[in-house]
């Protein structure tokens, strides 16, 4: 029997209409692993949107009060073929109030297995963002 992993993911977007802008990242020192969007595992007994926010201001910086949530866009579950695991995903939407640089560097907080990793972050124009590393783009078309 496969584990099960849950995870939640975030489409922040600022702008409107032919304007919106997705944030993305890289990570600084394997830019091979592909453009990705915050978001990251729920841990035992934590709350989703609870989850979701830490995750978005463990790896961005960005704080709860800087957004707003539109709303839930997709659940789906993953199935990597090299794992013996099943991802429960939960991909949310919000709208970004803050003040922000076109571009900015942060480095992950928190205890999980990225800590420690710096992500180079940008906002990018929605009709133009490639696929997304691991399927995360799988629900852009919904925002």
């Amino acid at each position: 029997m496969k584990r099960v992993k849950r995870k939640v993911i975030a489409y922040i977007t600022k702008g409107e209409g032919r304007h919106r802008k997705l944030l993305v990242y890289e990570q600084k020192d394997q830019p091979e692993a592909g453009l990705r969007v915050p978001g990251g595992t729920i841990e035992r007994n934590e709350l989703l949107l609870d989850a979701l926010y830490r995750e978005i201001e463990e790896e961005s910086g960005i704080v709860r009060d800087e957004l707003i949530l539109e709303g839930k866009v997709k659940a789906s579950k993953y199935f990597p073929e090299d794992k013996n695991v099943m991802y429960e995903r939960t991909i949310f939407h919000f709208s970004y109030l803050g003040e922000s640089k076109h571009e900015w560097e942060y480095i992950v907080e928190g205890e999980g297995k990225d800590a420690g990793q710096l992500l180079s972050y940008r906002w990018m124009p929605l009709q133009e963002v490639p696929k997304l590393a691991a399927k995360q783009g799988e629900a852009i078309e919904y925002i």
